[in-house]
């Protein structure tokens, strides 16, 4: 099954967790709000590093989903991992085994992010066992 719509996201500055400030980590809280046929918000965490050329980094991050994906309520945890290497973006943005919960029991699948002229969108790939 498919789910498909836009999306907006808070991303908002953290300070680095006490005693790891040297290892020169972005971290961020995550605030999303889904439409379309996920309608759900988010929150979440994430981890940066910016590489020494530009245009390379990479982050990883948690998010707990919590609201309807077609009808089907409940919540689901994604973890995502991106790299930017030299300009060109790889993301991989999956359901977290096993965390879905009331009527999101079972639920699988993965994510691809859109972002165009600034707007941002999924692509949402899912099963249930």
């Amino acid at each position: 099954m498919q789910a498909s719509g836009p999306f907006e996201v808070k991303l908002t500055p953290q300070p680095p967790a006490p005693g790891i400030e040297q290892a020169s980590l972005g971290r961020m809280t995550i605030d999303k709000q889904f439409h379309g046929d996920l309608e759900a918000n988010s929150l979440g965490e994430m981890l940066s590093a910016m590489g020494q050329v530009q245009g390379s980094a990479g982050y990883v991050a948690i998010e707990r989903v919590t609201g309807a994906v077609h009808g089907k309520r409940g919540s689901f945890v994604l973890q995502h991992q991106g790299i930017m290497d030299r300009g060109v973006p790889q993301l991989s943005v999956t359901v977290v085994p096993d965390s879905g919960t009331d009527e999101l029991t079972g639920l699988s699948g993965s994510m691809q992010i859109h972002i165009e002229q600034g707007k941002h969108s999924y692509v949402f790939d899912y099963t249930f066992s």
